[in-house]
Formats: C-alpha cells, structure tokens, sequence
C-alpha cells in the first residue's frame, strides 16, 4: 500500500497525489464499512463510570460541560510543529493518532513534544494498512509497532487506537483489547484531503460540530492548520470546551476493545 509521505520529484504534485490516495482509500469519509459495529458513546462511558465519581483529567468535567474534542490523524508532518504552537496559545489540548513509518520515524521530537505539553498521544498504526483486510498477526504488528515507538519516546503506552478508515471488526476488536487498546472513531470530518482551503475545513467543522463531538483533521495537509485557530475560536464563543478524547470519557475510563463515537 503506498505511503501517506510518498514524494515525487516535482512541488504541487506531491499534495495532489496524496490527495488522490487517501481519497481512494477514503481515510476520512464517513463511516464506510463500520455501520454493524457496536460503538459506545462519550455520554454513555461517563453514565457507566460510578455515581457521584469526580473527572479524573483535569478540571473539566463532561458531564456538565460542553465538550468536544479535536483530534489528528497521520502526523507527525512538517505542520505540527506550527500546530502545537496554536493550540499552546488558544490553551487546547489535542488528542494525535499517530503513524509510525515516516512519521513517528521521521519526527521523534515532535511525538516528546505532543506528550510533554499535555496532548494525548495514541496511534493510527504503523503503516495505514487496512486492519479488516489483513492476517491476525499483521494486525498486531500494525498496532504494537507505533505503541512500542510511542513509549521509547513519551514512556507512556498509547491505549487508544484510531483504525484506517474507520474500519474495523471482530479480529480487531480482539486484538486490540488483548493489546490494551480502545478504538476511536469520529463524529465530525472536514475532509480535508478534498480541500486545502481554511475557510471551507473550519465550515465543515463547525456545521458538523456537537456536543460530546469528535473532529477528525489531518495536519499533514496544507489547509488544515491554517483553519485551527478559527475553529477553536468560533466553537469556544458557542460555549464548547475543548478536552482529549480520555477527558471526554471521563470519569469513565475507554475499555480496551470497545469502540467509542459520538
């Protein structure tokens, strides 16, 4: 399967190229594939945890605030640098699935970055294959390789997960609780692989956005990171609190092999 990074010679072509594949392989089209899949929502872990608990992350609770959470997909790139530097000064905390091959691999100091500033750090495996359509033991390899490199880095285990295109089943739903992962989808996507344009991504997002909400956004695109500060700043005047996906569930706790979406 090609990579996210894959390169050519020629400026321009890369970001058309990438744009096409990840469109092929609909990356961040709607739920395809997953539509049998029992999933948990962000109220229900929070209505399972004990009666009375107190939110375990932070000062925010969910169960009172409105709360929405941002997420990234397939970085580190070359934007998250700029990325993190925003989300300092608006005071967000993020939550980043992480690639491992020419990612993780390539900006090592940008994933000790991400966890050191408060950001929760998960995985979108190693090489975006497609869980569903591979052997058992490729899926773990997929899954335990980012989770090996992310803890060498952070020294701290990811356990939550974000499969390639949202797809997922039974075999992954087995391995990924015997490896001590949660799956996590989204409820809210740009697309922002069809458009590098900031204003029609922060749209998209704010149309799409509700409470409990998890925004799905890619900084490795050009447009992306440019639209961020307008969708923190829009979402925060309709009262939203920004939190990571861990917060979200809190005082509930993701359970590994369980698939959480809005």
């Amino acid at each position: 399967m090609p990579s996210l990074t894959m390169k050519t010679k020629r400026p321009g072509t890369w970001l058309r190229s990438t744009a096409a594949f990840l469109a092929a392989v609909s990356l961040a089209l709607p739920l395809t594939g997953c539509t049998t899949v029992q999933t948990t929502a962000p109220a229900a872990a929070r209505t399972q945890a004990a009666a009375g608990a107190p939110a375990k992350f932070g000062t925010v609770d969910c169960r009172r605030a409105k709360c929405i959470a941002l997420t990234f997909d397939a970085g580190p790139s070359e934007n998250s640098a700029r990325l993190l530097d925003i989300l300092k000064e608006k005071q967000v905390p993020a939550t980043f699935f992480l690639l491992g091959k020419r990612h993780i691999e390539k900006y090592p100091e940008l994933v000790t970055r991400m966890a050191a500033e408060g950001h929760e750090v998960a995985s979108h495996t190693w090489d975006h294959k497609i869980l569903t359509e591979i052997k058992p033991a490729e899926i773990r390899e997929e899954l335990e390789k980012p989770d090996d490199a992310i803890e060498r880095l952070t020294g701290k285990r990811p356990t939550l997960m974000r499969p390639p295109q949202g797809r997922t089943n039974d075999t992954v739903h087995r391995i990924s609780r015997e490896l001590g992962l949660s799956e996590v989808l989204w409820s809210v996507t740009a697309k922002d692989y069809k458009t590098f344009d900031p204003k029609v991504i922060q749209q998209r997002v704010l149309k799409q956005s509700s409470r409990d909400g998890i925004i799905l956004l890619h900084d490795l695109y050009p447009g992306t990171v440019p639209a961020v500060p307008g969708i923190i700043d829009a979402l925060k005047e309709r009262g939203y609190v920004f939190v990571t996906v861990p917060q979200l569930l809190a005082p509930g706790k993701a359970k590994p092999g369980t698939v959480y979406r809005p």
